[in-house]
């Protein structure tokens, strides 16, 4: 059930040019986008917005009704999610420009957070589109939530070998979820629904337009703990969402390829700059830390997180950190902070990174809301 606050929210969404920055400071200054919604031209002007967004507000109000989006959204099986929804996605809450509000067409499930962007050209060649096949459906067949954009090529391929594995998949669309893009792929937008989620942040009946592809893909990137790049040229769809991985301090994975073929030459650069060399599904997995995906969502479930664990898991980073250091931070008795690691690693949210040194793996910021 949405939030009374959300239709105003949607609202807002039709009105072009509000991202996140303007609702952050309707937010602040009217405590909620209802109160927003009505406000007087010279009480939007108090909340520091510029002249041009206000005349758009003001112009473009009286032509949209709340309800009626919201309505809207309900027939076409659309749900909406504000930033403040316990249902947004936590890892895309850790991106810079998220979305203020998300559609959802089908289900987005805890075990997303486990997700894994595949993008490439859209003319991949027959060793690009079986690479991508098999080890799409291999991390599918892991529990890895595959990420991609719905277009034509490499996306297709990935979407369509997680779901002949049985696995979860995710279409990001750069239109309103009332629309698929490209129309052919209309019965795979259908089944991704029925067994995972198509998402977007452009309202109901928008067309996709050219500018709207890049702004999408950082949806892509920040929806996943990673991205795999399987082929691509230099200047390509799949590199600017490496880029926006890499700004998003996400993992960047890259398909090695033929060195006369133009469909590699983006690949190698992501490797010569540093992207993980791809061979084998397990070298993504191991990287990544999710090996154990299935165990590490039982024992989260199972074993609800204590005080404890978020207190011992404030004082661990990226970087790895002594066992003495994290008592001597935490405060707690040793034996406290052996055990509390110890279930810690079990529902995969710290790692061993050699004797007696911990590190968080990125789970742990999802499942926590950041490193406190």
């Amino acid at each position: 059930m949405a939030d009374s606050d959300t239709k105003y929210w949607v609202a807002f969404n039709r009105i072009p040019g509000l991202g996140r920055v303007r609702y952050a400071l309707l937010e602040k200054h009217f405590g909620s986008l209802e109160n927003a919604w009505t406000a007087t031209g010279a009480e939007l002007r108090a909340a520091a917005l510029d002249e041009k967004t206000i005349r758009l507000i003001v112009d473009q109000r009286p032509k949209i009704s709340p309800d009626e989006e919201m309505e809207r959204l309900a027939r076409h099986g659309v749900k909406a999610f504000t930033w403040n929804d316990t249902h947004y996605p936590k890892r895309l809450k850790e991106i810079y420009d998220l979305p203020p509000v998300l559609y959802v067409r089908g289900e987005l499930k805890e075990a997303d957070e486990w997700a894994l962007a595949v993008v490439g050209t859209r003319r991949p060649t027959p060793y690009g589109r079986q690479a991508a096949e098999e080890l799409t459906y291999e991390l599918a067949h892991n529990n890895i939530t595959i990420v991609s954009g719905l277009a034509r090529g490499i996306d297709a391929i990935a979407h369509r070998a997680a779901l002949d594995a049985g696995g979860r998949t995710i279409g990001v669309l750069a239109c309103g979820l009332d629309i698929v893009y490209p129309p052919e792929h209309s019965s795979l937008a259908l089944e991704i629904a029925a067994r995972g989620a198509l998402v977007s942040d452009y309202p109901l009946t928008t067309q996709s337009r050219s500018e709207y592809f890049p702004r999408r893909n950082r949806i892509m990137a920040g929806l996943s703990l990673g991205t795999l790049v399987v082929e691509g040229d230099i200047k390509s769809g799949a590199m600017i969402t490496a880029s926006l991985a890499t700004e998003q301090n996400r993992e960047v994975f890259a398909l090695p390829g033929s060195i006369f073929s133009a469909q590699s030459r983006g690949t190698h650069a992501l490797i010569q700059d540093g992207a993980k060399l791809v061979q084998r599904v397990e070298d993504i997995l191991e990287e990544l830390n999710v090996s154990m995906v299935p165990q590490q969502l039982q024992m989260r479930e199972a074993i609800p997180a204590t005080d404890t664990e978020a207190s011992v898991l404030r004082h661990i980073d990226v970087e790895p950190l002594h066992i003495d250091e994290v008592r001597r931070k935490s405060g707690m008795p040793m034996a406290t902070v052996s055990s509390v690691l110890a279930m810690l690693e079990l529902k995969g949210l710290v790692r061993s990174a050699g004797p007696m040194h911990y590190t968080r793996t990125r789970e742990s910021r999802a499942a926590y809301g950041g490193s406190g």
